[in-house]
């Protein structure tokens, strides 16, 4: 393959620090790096941190950005294009997030050609009030437009695309670090135990659910405690809406954002069973990293993590069954051993960064080659409104060790197009 100039902007950057795009940049990134190209990164500058030149073989570029939720994203990534124009112009670009469509054909113009990758629903997320929902379902009907290339991470995703749009999306997921023999030190500055507690690792959003988790795990006769590792920076009322649900339950450990990775992978690592709420993001590094380090995990229920966890995972839809799924998790533990084992292998056959990077690196030398797919795609709309379908029957869907039974239905919430 040739050697190649590639950017990768829309992010915060690396090293990682905060999302999966972030992660996906860092592990992408490095990998294609080490395979002779040139990448590099644009970064949000901050305050009090010293930037760095490189970071695993990936050039840095540190711009500024507007600190506000509504255009922090945008300023950004307006600077990092005008940045492409002006000193470094490579020959194709990874664009991250929909949300930054309107700088495509600013990219187009400098004849630059660049996929998208699109996350998740991004205007289901609960922290975008109505203007910024119909912002982004404008952004993926100019993406469809204007990108050469679209990349969903997530089955569910590109159903979406194909639905909404008749567009062709390359569906690429992420990697999960798998992790062994992860030492327990670091554990005690939590004042905790090797398999003695349920993890929640999320920020503090109304679509990752939080909220209806320690309110589950509330209800629980669990002996194991919670430890909740998140926060947000634009979310006061529902940081006190988590923070209310927890008060008074001494088992609930709310810890804040932790950014140290070593503490982290320890937690995923020896966490007795990992919970996940995330409902809107397609494949999510953090559900990975759970199962890349051979946990348990108790999901909510939509299409996107019945994807990821197959048939060893259990789901919930409400805190009453998120309370019947804990409970169950510790009165079976043998269960559960077995279930995250098996999570573990699964993780280490399907989702595999080298092979993904592989996907990454095959679809910039196509688009520098010539490939595109803008102006494919067009808005479906006569059709009826996208309902996602589970991949499997509710009763495939019982960890090892569970009767059929024990996994409740889970009708799928309708994911209708805005009128």
């Amino acid at each position: 393959m040739n050697s190649l100039r590639i950017a990768m902007l829309g992010t915060r950057g690396v090293p990682a620090a905060y999302g999966g795009f972030e992660t996906a940049v860092e592990e992408i990134g490095q990998r294609l790096a080490a395979r002779g190209h040139e990448v590099s990164v644009y970064c949000r500058r901050s305050e009090g941190d010293e930037p760095r030149d490189s970071y695993l073989g990936m050039e840095l570029v540190h711009l500024p950005s507007v600190r506000s939720k509504a255009i922090e994203t945008l300023s950004h990534t307006a600077l990092s294009v005008g940045h492409l124009a002006t000193v470094r112009k490579p020959d194709m670009a990874f664009l991250f997030n929909a949300a930054n469509a309107p700088f495509l054909p600013a990219l187009r113009m400098q004849r630059i050609p660049t996929a998208v990758h699109v996350d998740g629903l991004e205007w289901k997320r609960g922290k975008w009030g109505k203007n910024g929902r119909r912002y982004y379902r404008w952004a993926e009907q100019f993406s469809v437009r204007h990108a050469d290339a679209l990349i969903s991470d997530a089955q569910g995703i590109a159903d979406y695309y194909t639905h909404e749009f008749n567009i062709p999306t390359e569906l690429i997921t992420y990697g999960a670090p798998i992790l062994n023999e992860t030492p327990t030190n670091r554990l005690h500055d939590l004042g905790l135990a090797a398999g003695g507690f349920h993890l929640v690792v999320a920020r503090f959003e109304p679509e990752n659910h939080v909220d209806v988790i320690v309110d589950g795990y509330r209800r629980s006769n669990a002996e194991l405690p919670l430890v909740v590792v998140g926060s947000a920076p634009y979310a006061a009322a529902h940081t006190t809406e988590i923070e209310r649900l927890a008060a008074g339950d001494p088992r609930i450990h709310l810890v804040g954002g932790i950014f140290d990775q070593e503490l982290l992978d320890q937690l995923y690592a020896h966490a007795y069973t990992y919970i996940h709420g995330h409902s809107v993001g397609g494949t999510n590094p953090s559900l990975l990293r759970a199962m890349g380090a051979g946990t348990a995990v108790i999901a909510y229920d939509v299409v996107f993590n019945r994807d990821v966890l197959g048939t060893d995972g259990l789901f919930f839809r409400d805190a009453a069954a998120l309370a019947q799924r804990v409970d169950k998790s510790e009165s079976e533990p043998r269960a559960t051993a077995k279930a995250a084992a098996l999570l573990q292998d699964r993780a280490n056959e399907r989702y595999n960064w080298d092979a993904v990077t592989d996907g990454y690196e095959e679809l910039a030398q196509r688009l520098n080659s010539g490939y595109s797919t803008r102006g494919l795609g067009r808005r479906n709309r006569n059709s009826t409104a996208w309902e996602p379908s589970p991949t499997l029957a509710p009763a495939e869907l019982a960890p090892a060790g569970l009767a059929a039974n024990d996994v409740e239905p889970a009708p799928l919430r309708n994911l209708k197009r805005a009128s």
